[in-house]
């Protein structure tokens, strides 16, 4: 039934994007076209990616979701740096590790835990992005912030751009490790796919309907880029409200889907390595190389955050690893993350 819908928000969609692009609409109806446009596309990704966890694994299937995931959210922020939209660029980082860690992981722990009582996953896997994501967020993101009290801009700049190459090679380095170097040596039960589960679409297939998708999402994406000042004036939004929660989650939705499909199906594997993998890809590739792409545009956007958005994610850091270190989950623990981003998006809204 979904799937079905998102053909028709697809067929209907696309067309309507391009035609309203061209008659110029109205503002407010094309953000709405294009939102769910989007949405509708992100889920086609999100099936193709299933197809290829299922056919590569669930740490394969994770990232290679993650990562065409996160593509959509790189593609609307390299055309917002394009039109100067730092401050919304620099949210919808925020944004996507708040929804991410609280928002795709508490929605997957608690649909999840509503069908089982009990679901687990990788616990060396937790261990080792607990650590990654203390170092991203907490150690990558505060300094430049602490440090910029007391330098100018360009020096400031100058940090970001040498944090952002550490953690590009950093974040490299991780796949390295986890997909090469100690590939299976830290493995679980539940890692292992059922071998009579059959993918919904074959390997070119899911392929070429990720890269249709992510091409259409670049078009759809620019044109949505231009409304955000518009719907701004319209609702009394700020553009931190805008990047924090409405660029998130519509960049976003390939993941919020994908997780929230495989924690249902007991694949809290995958359901995890959705969340917080893309979070870990946001925070050390995303970020890193959305500040790099800046410097060729008129504004350059350094790595410096306010200190709400700093606050909220170091927040949602340390409740993730509370909560995901066990290797352990339930609906209680899925309730726990959503009331935590709730808060955190009423203060967003009233800032």
């Amino acid at each position: 039934m979904i799937n079905k819908l998102f053909m028709i928000f697809v067929v209907i969609g696309v067309p309507l994007s391009v035609i309203g692009s061209i008659m110029h609409w109205s503002q407010i109806l094309m953000f709405v076209i294009y939102c769910l446009t989007i949405i509708a596309l992100a889920g086609f990704m999100g099936r193709a990616t299933e197809s290829l966890a299922i056919i590569s694994g669930p740490r394969i299937g994770g990232l290679l979701n993650a990562t065409f995931g996160n593509a959509v959210e790189l593609i609307i922020s390299i055309f917002a740096l394009q039109a100067g939209l730092t401050e919304v660029v620099l949210a919808s980082l925020t944004g996507s590790v708040l929804g991410n860690l609280l928002l795709v992981g508490g929605l997957s722990f608690f649909i999840g835990g509503l069908k089982y009582k009990r679901q687990q996953f990788n616990i060396y896997d937790a261990r080792h992005n607990s650590a990654l994501l203390i170092f991203a967020v907490i150690v990558a993101f505060v300094i430049p912030e602490i440090f910029a009290q007391r330098m100018p801009e360009d020096k400031t700049l100058t940090l970001s751009i040498g944090v952002s190459i550490v953690l590009i090679i950093l974040y490299l380095a991780a796949l390295l490790f986890r997909l090469v170097t100690h590939r299976g040596v830290y493995q679980h039960k539940n890692d292992v796919s059922e071998e009579h589960e059959e993918p919904e679409w074959g390997k070119l297939r899911a392929i070429m309907v990720l890269l249709l998708s992510t091409v259409a999402v670049a078009y759809v994406s620019e044109n949505l880029v231009h409304t955000f000042e518009t719907v701004a004036e319209k609702f009394g939004w700020s553009e931190l409200f805008i990047g924090v929660i409405i660029v998130a989650i519509v960049g976003n939705a390939a993941e919020h889907a994908s997780a929230i499909l495989m924690a249902y199906k007991d694949k809290m594997g995958v359901a995890v390595e959705i969340a917080v993998g893309s979070t870990l890809q946001v925070a050390m590739f995303v970020a890193p190389v959305l500040v790099l792409v800046s410097l060729l545009f008129s504004t350059s956007m350094p790595l410096v955050f306010t200190i709400p958005e700093l606050v909220s994610m170091i927040t949602a850091v340390f409740l993730t690893i509370s909560i995901s270190n066990d290797g352990d989950t339930n609906w209680f623990e899925g309730a726990t993350l959503l009331g935590a981003y709730i808060i955190m998006g009423l203060g967003f809204y009233l800032l």
